[in-house]
């Protein structure tokens, strides 16, 4: 006789329980994917993804790092070939589009592209343009560029950088030099590697015996016989992750032109010395001279989404394709029909979709910006440092779940995984240091007066509703600012740092929230914008997940607060148990809609079905019977 148990047994080892979908064919995929990628996808994605699918653009990890190296260099003039220089550093919507392809192909190359296009080149045509320093060579990729700020002494605190340009007014020329060793420029890609590289350099402008502030000055580096004269550059130990050149440089009494000089309205020298700004702070010319930094931090946001997505569709198909022993000796199961195992991969995709949609919001917020105005810039810098310092955070919790879940497998990098892991170590300190970045942010929350939203009154808000949801984020990041302004006041006074290691604590707390408030806002409004109901359903069940698991993390708050009663905390457990059910049989077509080449993939063993086979021996006893 059967009982309830055994029709329970059956249903989680039955292979059919899990349904596939080709995504190829798939309306709810089709629909998903256009909403991922914007309905200008073939202009502003389309390319890099034909670059991704051919497998000379992906990296080998058999090789030497010295080849690999070589061979990231290669792959950058190939797509320099592939793109129009000028119009890609100009366009952030294809620039960033780009960072997340590359990531698919070569940890490297993402690197180095983030620099010469946007970091290097960017910052050229941002600033005046000269008749004496034409782009040619770069745009031909003859000479490949390379940015040069930070330095041994001075990272997050850049703007005490130490570097020197001296200007002398009788023969037209600044002396570019290194004073000692901590103003060395630390870790840019300056080593032989890929052939003759200039750099812009971030150095303390000196004219008139006046110390103006830090800009920008294009100087040669290298050219086929090495290093030019007065300029030193030495390789760093090699760092984990893809291999990059990474180097110590300094400046020896390097003398260069007066059109070195990258000017703009922030900052001019005349020839006889005579130095004009439109701006007062020395601070406000170095962060503007640097503008490019803050399109960086979006370019380092999107390899992070690009590297989460292969990885999450990596250990999706591997979680379908790998089988184990079922709750009879009998019968085997994919790994999927576990909800222990499904489960973080579907909270794991929830959170990648709500990154991508983040990301499309602050990418559109800054290319859309009116730069006239200092508010509107501000406001868009912040978000971008957000979007960057969450995106990449997320990612890396996301890649070392990937990881695990693929156990030994994952180890291996020739299934794309544990490379990712590393390399996203570097997104997360690019262009700002995350916790940098969210301290900063912090503050700036800390300072604004947010209006608190109104506590529900009478029977508590549902949190099956989306917008109530959305209003507990909210109400979270709001209550997290109001305790660091009270821990901010009470702080002895006349000690700043102390007052601020006092509210540090909730002014962050309260960043990571208003983050969260951000990106669910961002995915539930792809989910109003998708046509086909069964897209709309899904990617409302992802809100649903993304947003319970938040509020469930601010439950305590939430409900000393009045904004969340004990009843609905543990309904919501319920809520997150239920989308999980409903999205299991939905995740082919989520990881179907990232898009990714199947050329990309079936380089990556465990992402197919005949993943054993690449590890067979054709030459074993169990073979011999084929042979035969």
């Amino acid at each position: 006789m059967r009982t309830p148990s055994d029709d329970a047994l059956d249903a989680l080892d039955a292979p059919g329980a899990i349904r596939a979908s080709d995504a190829s064919t798939d309306p709810t995929a089709a629909e998903l994917s256009g909403l991922l990628f914007g309905a200008d996808r073939e202009q502003v994605h389309g390319p890099w993804r034909e670059l991704a699918a051919d497998p000379w653009m992906q990296r080998q990890h058999e090789t030497s790092p010295a080849d690999q190296l070589t061979a990231s260099y290669r792959r950058l003039r190939r797509l320099n070939r592939a793109a129009d220089p000028a119009r890609l550093a100009a366009d952030p919507y294809r620039l960033t589009a780009l960072h997340e392809w590359t990531a698919l192909m070569d940890g490297g190359l993402t690197v180095l592209a983030g620099i010469h296009f946007n970091l290097f080149l960017g910052s050229l045509l941002d600033h005046d343009p000269h008749d004496k320093r034409p782009l040619d060579e770069y745009l031909a990729m003859e000479r490949i560029g390379t940015f040069l700020c930070t330095e041994l002494g001075h990272g997050n605190d850049a703007a005490a950088l130490e570097t020197t340009a001296v200007y002398d007014p009788a023969d037209r020329t600044f002396t570019l030099h290194t004073p000692h060793a901590g103003a060395q420029k630390f870790m840019p890609n300056t080593g032989p590697a890929g052939g003759p590289k200039s750099a812009v350099v971030a150095a303390r402008l000196l004219a008139g015996g006046r110390d103006h502030g830090i800009f920008l000055f294009l100087t040669p580096l290298t050219d086929h016989g090495g290093t030019l004269p007065g300029v030193t550059v030495r390789p760093l130990p090699l760092r984990p992750g893809s291999p990059v050149d990474h180097c110590l440089t300094s400046f020896d009494q390097v003398l260069l032109p007066h059109e070195a000089l990258l000017t703009g309205e922030h900052g001019r020298l005349g020839d006889e010395g005579t130095f004009t700004s439109a701006l007062g702070s020395k601070r406000k010319r170095f962060l503007t001279s640097i503008g490019r930094v803050t399109l960086g931090k979006l370019c380092m946001s999107a390899s992070a989404l690009g590297g989460a997505r292969v990885a999450l569709a990596t250990a999706v198909r591997y979680a379908h394709h790998r089988h184990v022993t079922g709750a009879r000796p009998d019968r085997r199961v994919p790994l999927w029909a576990h909800r222990t195992h499904h489960g973080p991969l579907l909270e794991g995709l929830a959170t990648a979709y709500a990154m991508t949609a983040l990301h499309r919001a602050t990418t559109a917020l800054w290319a859309g910006h009116d730069r006239t105005d200092p508010a509107a810039a501000a406001l868009a810098e912040r978000r971008v440092a957000l979007a960057k310092g969450w995106i990449t955070w997320q990612a890396r919790a996301l890649l070392i779940e990937c990881r695990e879940r693929c156990g030994a497998q994952g180890l291996l990098p020739v299934n794309g995984i544990v490379s990712l892991t590393m390399d996203i170590e570097g997104t997360i300190t690019a262009e700002g240091d995350n916790l940098a970045l969210w301290a900063k942010t912090g503050a700036e929350l800390l300072l604004d007066q947010d209006a608190p939203p109104a506590a529900p009154e009478g029977e508590p808000a549902d949190p099956a509703d989306p917008a109530v949801r959305q209003e507990l984020l909210r109400a979270a990041e709001h209550l997290l600012l109001a305790r660091a302004r009270t821990r901010l006041r009470q702080a002895p006074p006349g000690d700043s740092l102390r007052r601020w290691n006092a509210a540090a604590p909730g002014a962050l707390a309260a960043a990571t929230a208003h983050a969260e408030h951000r990106a669910a806002a961002a995915l539930l409004a792809m989910a109003e914008r998708a046509a086909d109901p069964t897209a709309r359903a899904v990617l409302l069940d992802l809100h649903l997940l993304f947003t319970v698991r938040r509020i469930q993390a601010h439950a305590a708050t939430l409900h000393a607060g009045r904004y969340l009663a004990a009843d609905r905390i543990d309904a919501l457990a319920d809520l997150a148990e239920q989308s999980i059910a409903r999205l299991a049989g939905h995740a082919d077509a989520l990881v179907g809609a990232f898009d990714i080449p199947e050329q990309v993939l079936a380089g990556r063993p465990i992402a197919n079905s005949g993943y054993q086979e690449a590890f067979d021996d054709p030459s074993a006893h169990w073979n011999a019977v084929h042979r035969a």
